[in-house]
């Protein structure tokens, strides 16, 4: 069970940092502000410091993702290093989860994209829950 969650874990923080390189690199090429629904190289221009900041939210949550899961896949049984790591995983894949259902509460033309950014931290989250308690 550990280990499948440390699996969605990471994967989830690569989804995330996807998600950077789209909102903080790439914005303004059309085919990534056609992804994100824009209707025109004007709106990304306009939009790109909000992206631009968003997705460093993203390679946060990624990089915090990622500690935890070294944290406890390296750490002892049961040491503070173990959780640290799980406290990482917790904290960053449920704020991704939380932004996800934002995503999906904003519209029903983001459920797609909220699915596809909630499930891997979702899977994480109860997973890990479930390896910490049984």
């Amino acid at each position: 069970m550990i280990l499948v969650s440390l699996l969605f874990a990471f994967i989830a923080a690569v989804l995330h940092v996807y998600i950077f390189t789209m909102e903080s690199l790439t914005w303004t090429t059309p085919t990534t502000w056609k992804r994100f629904g824009l209707a025109s190289q004007a709106d990304a221009e306009t939009t790109k410091p909000l992206a631009y900041n968003q997705g460093f939210y993203n390679l946060f949550l990624a990089i915090g993702a990622f500690i935890g899961v070294g944290c406890v896949a390296l750490g002892p049984d049961a040491s503070a290093q173990q959780v640290v790591g799980w406290t990482l995983i917790f904290s960053c894949c449920g704020s991704m989860l939380l932004a996800a259902a934002v995503l999906a509460l904003s519209g029903k033309k983001y459920l797609r994209a909220a699915a596809t950014q909630g499930a891997t931290p979702l899977l994480a989250v109860v997973l890990g829950l479930l390896a910490v308690t049984g």
